[in-house]
């Protein structure tokens, strides 16, 4: 399933050096993508290229990436967990 892009800004490349200059609208940054790690906050995002500049010489746009990992599927407490190696099965006391 593809998500609706969330476009957050526009950039300009410098002409002289390997730079993209960009502006990003702080308000439009959605508070369902920023996480927290190690007690800071933060948020992902992607940074451009346009095929054409744009109407005022824009060649990049900032996008927020809302790529998820799946969640992964754990085994249930009732469910007993299969042995995953031979190992496993040998080292049973029975």
């Amino acid at each position: 399933m593809s998500e609706q892009k969330i476009y957050v800004g526009t950039g300009k490349k410098h002409p002289d050096y390997e730079i993209v200059n960009v502006a990003l609208c702080l308000t439009d940054l959605p508070k369902e993508h920023i996480f927290e790690y190690e007690k800071k906050k933060y948020i992902k995002l992607k940074v451009v290229e346009m095929k054409e500049p744009g109407r005022w010489g824009k060649t990049h746009y900032v996008e927020v990436d809302t790529w998820r990992p799946e969640p992964k599927e754990e085994p249930k407490q009732d469910e007993p967990k299969e042995p995953e190696s031979k190992e496993e099965i040998d080292d049973l006391p029975f």
